[in-house]
């Protein structure tokens, strides 16, 4: 059976970086990071160091109707929403001439916004005595009646974005909404290209969004070893570098807008981009659990190439996921050793995370957004902050500066805990 090709028309990001697709390229451009220090009394370094969004305008031309429904969409949401809209926008599609049933959308949003109970703060405190040791329930049922806010469970839902989406947009095609780890915002890339590709679908769209920036999940991400401790503020974010520790979290939204080529060339759309091969798969590491395994992209790498008839000495560069945790950051390149081995291959790599945090699904496909830009303009990304390698890893090609990109084509890698493993394969040509 023909598969159809799929291209890339529109593409949204919102991260601390920018508020557009320009102005987050334009901030890699300049190598600045969107990581700031917000400094929080009595509280450790690794929690006042973040990649946090400045400004997050709402669409316009929303109905009353669904305006009303905004209130049930938490901070990430919100993020993924303006990501959403901006990919539409761009790709110039006018809706109404495909059918909403031919219209896919796949959101990832696995979101931790509302994780914990914050919330119940202000009522808990009001109700319970200087020490925290005794709770008047009286007092307590009282001030959660007007402390509280009432909608505090539906905004903790992980579809409401969808289902706003699917209102707004009328897509009512193939769809889903994922709520999981990373590499869930690639994983709803592939469901959407997959739509297109079996003719399910004319047109789809993938958005990924992500908050891990507010209080539980920072202690949660901590307590599992993931973060950096900070110790030289947004430096310390350093993938791929001998002296890394952990990761910075972040904030942010992005989307593609994804068409088959063939309607996309007769209504005259300008194509960014083409996702020519997509994989994703679990590499098991026996006997440790959800730990990273020794090689966790290892066979997404492989099996995306082959799905894009396509030699790792094709691409341009590799945009790695690179959490820079030392564990996980070692399983990563010692995979794109591998491949590239068995490829004759001597492949850049890079990794973009430290221009705006790790944003959770959101990261996925901002990477892909950003990674896109790269290619348009012929540059390969600097790895921000990153000076030298481990000693294993000394003949890995990592760029610690913006270098000439002349290929048109770059591999997309992610991976999450339990050996998720996620690769797409981009051309722009």
């Amino acid at each position: 059976m023909m598969r159809r090709e799929v291209v890339v028309t529109g593409m949204g990001l919102v991260t601390a970086l920018g508020g557009t697709v320009e102005e987050n390229w334009a901030g890699v451009e300049a190598l600045r990071t969107g990581i700031a220090h917000f400094p929080k009394d009595g509280l450790p370094p690794f929690f006042q160091y973040c990649g946090k969004v400045a400004r997050c305008e709402v669409p316009e031309h929303i109905s009353p109707k669904l305006q009303g429904e905004m209130r049930f969409l938490n901070r990430g949401a919100h993020l993924g929403l303006v990501s959403a809209c901006q990919a539409v926008w761009q790709s110039g599609a006018k809706l109404p001439d495909t059918a909403p049933g031919r219209r896919a959308l796949y959101i990832a949003s696995g979101d931790f916004t509302k994780v914990g109970y914050e919330f119940m703060h202000p009522a808990t405190r009001e109700a319970s005595d200087a020490r925290w040791e005794a709770v008047d329930c009286r007092r307590l049922n009282d001030a959660a009646l007007h402390r509280v806010n009432p909608f505090f469970l539906l905004e903790s839902i992980s579809n409401n974005l969808f289902s706003f989406l699917s209102a707004l947009l009328e897509f009512r095609g193939p769809s889903t909404s994922l709520a999981s780890l990373s590499p869930y915002g690639a994983q709803a890339l592939e469901l959407a290209c997959r739509s297109i590709e079996g003719g399910r679908a004319d047109m789809a769209l993938a958005v990924g969004y992500g908050n891990w920036i507010t209080e539980i999940p920072v202690y949660e991400l901590e307590g599992l070893g993931l973060l950096s401790k900070c110790a030289s503020g947004p430096g310390s974010f350093r993938p791929f570098d001998r002296f890394r520790d952990g990761f910075i979290p972040g904030e942010g939204g992005a989307a593609l807008f994804l068409e088959a080529a063939e309607p996309a060339a007769r209504r005259g759309a300008m194509v960014l981009a083409r996702i020519r091969g997509s994989a994703n798969c679990i590499e098991p590491s026996p006997g440790h659990g959800i730990s990273v395994p020794l090689r966790v992209n290892r066979r997404s790498m492989r099996m995306a190439l082959e799905d894009a008839g396509m030699g790792l000495g094709d691409m341009g560069f590799i945009s790695a996921h690179g959490s820079a945790t030392p564990k996980g950051d070692r399983s990563e390149l010692r995979s794109i050793l591998d491949v590239a081995q068995a490829h004759g291959a001597d492949v850049p790599v890079c990794g973009m995370k430290p221009y705006t945090g790790h944003m959770g699904a959101a990261s996925d496909l901002a990477e892909i957004v950003l990674g896109i830009c790269a290619l348009q303009q012929g540059v390969l990304p600097a790895t921000l902050h990153f000076r030298q390698a481990e000693r294993e890893f000394a003949g890995v090609n990592i760029s610690s500066h913006h270098r000439r990109c002349e290929k048109r084509a770059f591999l997309s890698l992610s991976y999450g805990m339990g050996g998720q493993s996620s690769s797409i394969v981009v051309t722009t040509s």
